[in-house]
């Protein structure tokens, strides 16, 4: 096992440590989604931020609930448990100048070098690679119709699609889902733990922090002759290319929210809470 690997994984050990399990899932029916705004995080991508436009809550469906559920119809608000606020809030600060100062000029350049549709044929192909991850936490959470899509799809993409630039496996009503191992873990009842901000990485909770280690580990490209210089190149070209496509959106979210680290947050806690509700059979029906 590389040097890499090892880190990403005494990082989840850590986290873990930290309290995963100390406070538990909190349900909610909202149908919010994350702002994963490129100064947190310099990988976001263009449906999240999309969704960021307008920070809305909808009410909830009574019909989402099974029938014999114990939860009532009433919505239920995930719980923004941050006890490490300021060191976040620090964190968060750090990852929007490193944006603005580095990730967003570069991705500037880019974009005026690089036309749109190729923008989008590189951003396949680098979802394309994360088909391993894809798959094993299908499998995990018993999705065996969705783990049988990710090995079609990678098959299609990787051959037709020529090495996963174009997306002809969607022609066939194959759509990627977005499973990994954080939301395998809650799918099990593993709670979300305190929200963290580290440098240069997307928002996590300490559950989804030993997900992000454990998906790392499930990368492809930990496993060729020179893994850490392989992850970074990976790593960089997909931050630029996703950031290059949504200069004017993420410019236009920053501009019109007030409190943009507690937006962030807490789009990020609801959407996470959603997809491990979408997750569970029992929710879903």
């Amino acid at each position: 096992m590389s040097g890499l690997r090892w880190w990403v994984l005494a990082l989840g050990s850590a986290m873990a440590i930290a309290g995963c399990a100390s406070v538990p899932a909190a349900r909610t029916d909202a149908a919010a989604s994350a702002i994963d705004d490129p100064s947190l995080s310099p990988s976001p991508t263009s449906e999240a931020a999309e969704r960021a436009n307008g920070l809305t809550r909808s009410p909830s469906d009574p019909t989402e609930r099974p029938l014999g559920s114990s939860e009532t119809a009433e919505e239920t608000v995930t719980e923004d448990y941050d006890p490490w606020e300021p060191f976040n809030t620090a964190m968060f600060s750090f990852n929007r100048k490193v944006d603005r100062y580095a990730l967003k000029p570069v991705a500037k350049a880019w974009d005026k070098i690089v036309p749109d549709p190729v923008e989008r044929s590189l951003k396949r192909a680098f979802d394309n690679l994360s088909m391993p991850r894809r798959l094993v936490n299908n499998l995990f959470q018993l999705k065996l119709k969705g783990a049988g899509q990710e090995l079609a799809r990678f098959g299609l993409n990787t051959t037709l699609g020529v090495a996963g630039l174009f997306d002809v496996a969607k022609v066939f009503g194959l759509e990627a889902s977005e499973a990994d191992t954080g939301q395998t873990l809650g799918r099990y009842g593993v709670g979300p733990g305190p929200y963290l901000v580290l440098p240069l990485l997307p928002p996590l909770t300490a559950r989804d922090g030993i997900g992000f280690a454990v998906d790392a580990a499930l990368d492809p490209f930990t496993y060729v002759i020179f893994p850490v210089a392989a992850l970074a190149g990976t790593a960089v070209g997909k931050r630029v290319d996703e950031r290059a496509l949504n200069l004017d959106l993420y410019e236009n979210v920053e501009d019109s929210t007030v409190d943009l680290y507690s937006a962030v947050r807490n789009g990020y806690l609801q959407r996470r809470q959603k997809m491990i509700d979408d997750s569970r059979p029992e929710v879903r029906r």
